[in-house]
């Protein structure tokens, strides 16, 4: 059984940095992809990294100010994001593939975290 579990979300001035953690059990991104998806009200789930084994894909976005890493021997999957905007408001989920794929649809992954906030203020 697959169970993700986000943390690390926090409200932050525009500028400054934060670090999400994905508690990963039952897959690992060695394996298939896992990926980092937010929410903003009223507006679509989009993807904003992704990570299958030693490749990582992001959004333009986010290009150069958010890394997606993983601690294999803790199986967690990690979001550093820097130089944040107010638009990256919104709530952050954690998810996984059944499979690799380098896509940042969610149509795509199949399990989810139940996501944490992160909220940047001007």
């Amino acid at each position: 059984q697959v169970q993700l579990v986000e943390s690390g979300g926090d409200s932050v001035q525009a500028g400054g940095s934060l670090r999400l953690s994905c508690a990963a059990s039952g897959v690992t991104s060695r394996s298939t992809a896992m990926a980092w998806f937010r929410q903003a009200p009223g507006k679509e789930r989009e993807g904003v990294a992704l990570i299958y084994g030693d490749s990582t894909v992001y959004d333009n976005s986010v290009k150069g100010r958010f890394t997606a890493s993983q601690d294999n021997a803790k199986n967690t999957l990690y979001l550093q994001m820097d130089s944040l905007k107010p638009e990256d408001t919104g709530m952050y989920y954690c998810a996984a593939a059944e499979r690799g794929v380098f896509s940042l649809s969610a149509r795509w992954y199949k399990h989810w975290g139940q996501g944490t906030q992160v909220t940047v203020s001007s």
